[in-house]
């Protein structure tokens, strides 16, 4: 037997939302923060446009951001959880400031936060922060840089989290289990990348925050690594998930055979931006009267639409009758990356497609991330908190992970105490698998996965196509399980097995919404109902917590 890894907080997911959370930590605290890749690798290195935040007083306030995130969310937003995470954004951003993240500044203006701010989609106020067009990268060298310091703080990268460690799943194993059976997460499986050993890494607390689900399709901004790992998991562990029938589909994702996943940020649009067909007509005004500045959604069904009825492989975001220099120092990255590609945005077009890039559903949770299972907690894009509604706001994301990750670092730091050294943990047990000699069953089934949830799952749904999506995802689930327990494991057998769970937990919910609601829209049922209502599963297994202020969104975030 293995010795265990032993730590008081473990933390799956290296981004913005884990590295928060245990930055906010006590210093006390032993923690271990995993990455399945590089430190650096999860979308928010990636992130460019910013965080959404009401910083100038003189021409935005609280009640603005709120009015604006629940237009977006298409009324299903809780507003509680909504001016939680509004209202702290201030906070949030003052504190990142003072860990060192370069803000673009302007000098400009006479107000408290010398810094640039930009506007986007759906936004009535120009209200987002940023690094210039690389924000994200920014945000994760800065929080990286601090986390090393912290000689609290282990960092493993190339670790993958195979599966959660429940108490109630023990069974006899050990003597520590309360007699009254528990659902109570004591830590995780990990497989070493590097030296393909599973480790076993027992914790008082776990933390979700490895992102979202968008590699479930065929186009994506997102990296390789956005295969949902997270909320399989807790679904696997017994908890609820809610709302994944709602993926954000960003609009402008570029177009090019050598452009893997390279987003087109919203704030080109917000500068001005302006979107057309192949001929260079503009369209945003036949769909929307805020045209190119329409939420995600109205604008991403406005660009499919179009590109369908043409028979377009793409269209176009033009931004070449600004000033060279003000596109230059306004998007650098971007201006650099398409010129890679022979796309010079000063005086050309930037071909794009709509591509999915964000989950808005996720595994529910309230104010400070509790999830249905003691001691497991999840925040950022894996989680559902109620912000996002039916469709996320233009960089409400990373204001999300600040704020929901103090919040749940300070519920830890109060109540870690409360949580008894973890029982002993059984080892990985490998003695009935055998290596496979068929590793084209996982390419195969993983290209067949993302296909069908790109043709039948995507922007524009039909019960039918659900219907066809829902038969496939089980022959593939069930081809992936006989392989998951006839042989060893691998990176990307953990990934497509998550990805099939995933997967079917977001056609079950598209299945259940008889209704057209932000970014779910479906021919069979093209108006929302007059009372709508979150989609939340329910596992076999799931056991409600104890605390009745945890059982609903309302009654802790009032």
């Amino acid at each position: 037997m293995q010795q265990p890894f032993n730590y008081d907080v473990i933390i799956i997911g290296s981004g913005a939302a884990g590295l928060t959370t245990a930055l906010q930590l006590p210093s006390t605290a032993r923690i271990a923060i995993f990455s399945k890749d590089s430190l650096s690798a999860g979308s928010t290195y990636w992130a460019q446009g910013g965080i959404a935040a009401v910083l100038d007083q003189t021409g935005d306030n609280i009640d603005q951001h709120i009015q604006d995130t629940l237009i977006a969310g298409a009324g299903l937003c809780n507003e509680y959880a909504v001016r939680h995470i509004v209202e702290n954004g201030r906070d949030s951003i003052e504190w990142l400031i003072n860990q060192g993240v370069p803000f673009t500044p302007d000098n400009t203006v006479d107000r408290p936060f010398d810094f640039h701010l930009t506007r986007e989609g759906g936004h009535s106020a120009r209200r987002i922060i940023h690094a210039a067009d690389a924000t994200g990268r920014a945000i994760s060298d800065t929080l990286l840089e601090q986390a090393k310091s912290k000689p609290n703080i282990n960092l493993f990268d190339h670790h993958l989290a195979i599966d959660l460690i429940n108490t109630c799943k023990l069974g006899n194993f050990s003597n520590s289990i309360t007699d009254n059976n528990e659902h109570r997460c004591v830590g995780a499986y990990i497989l070493d990348l590097k030296t393909d050993q599973i480790k076993v890494f027992r914790s008082r607390c776990t933390v979700l925050a490895s992102g979202g689900a968008s590699k479930a399709y065929l186009y994506t901004s997102n990296t390789d690594g956005a295969s949902g790992d997270a909320i399989a998991m807790a679904w696997r562990a017994g908890c609820r998930v809610a709302n994944m029938e709602f993926n954000q589909f960003h609009p402008t994702c570029l177009y090019h055979p050598n452009a893997k996943s390279f987003l087109i940020s919203e704030a080109v649009r917000g500068e001005g931006g302006q979107l057309k067909r192949p001929d260079g007509s503009r369209f945003m005004k036949e769909y929307d009267h805020r045209e190119e500045l329409a939420p995600r959604d109205i604008v991403a069904r406005a660009i499919d639409h179009e590109m369908k009825r043409l028979g377009s492989d793409c269209l176009y975001l033009d931004i070449s009758h600004k000033p060279a220099e003000f596109i230059r120092s306004h998007f650098p990255t971007i201006y650099e990356r398409c010129l890679s590609y022979d796309i010079d945005i000063t005086k050309d077009p930037i071909p794009i497609v709509p591509a999915a890039h964000y989950t808005c559903g996720g595994i529910f949770v309230d104010k400070y991330g509790q999830t249905d299972s003691k001691g497991l907690f999840a925040v950022g894009e894996c989680s559902f908190t109620g912000l996002h509604g039916a469709n996320r706001l233009a960089s409400n994301s990373l204001l999300e992970c600040f704020v929901s990750a103090k919040s749940c670092a300070q519920i830890i730091s109060e109540t870690i105490h409360q949580y008894p050294e973890p029982p002993a943990l059984p080892d990985w047990d490998e003695s009935q698998v055998t290596d496979s000699d068929e590793n084209v069953v996982i390419s195969h089934n993983w290209d067949e996965l993302r296909r069908f949830m790109w043709d039948y799952v995507g922007i524009v749904r039909t019960t039918k196509r659900l219907q066809r999506a829902m038969n496939r995802v089980e022959l593939l689930q069930s081809e992936i399980n006989e392989f998951y327990s006839n042989f060893k494991i691998s990176n990307d057998l953990i990934e497509l097995r998550n990805l099939a769970q995933v997967s079917e937990l977001i056609i079950r919910c598209a299945m259940s919404r008889k209704e057209s609601r932000g970014l779910h829209y479906t021919l069979d049922y093209p108006n929302p109902v007059e009372h709508p209502e979150d989609t939340i599963l329910i596992p076999e297994s799931y056991e409600p917590l104890q605390q009745t202020e945890w059982k609903t969104q309302e009654s802790v975030l009032a």
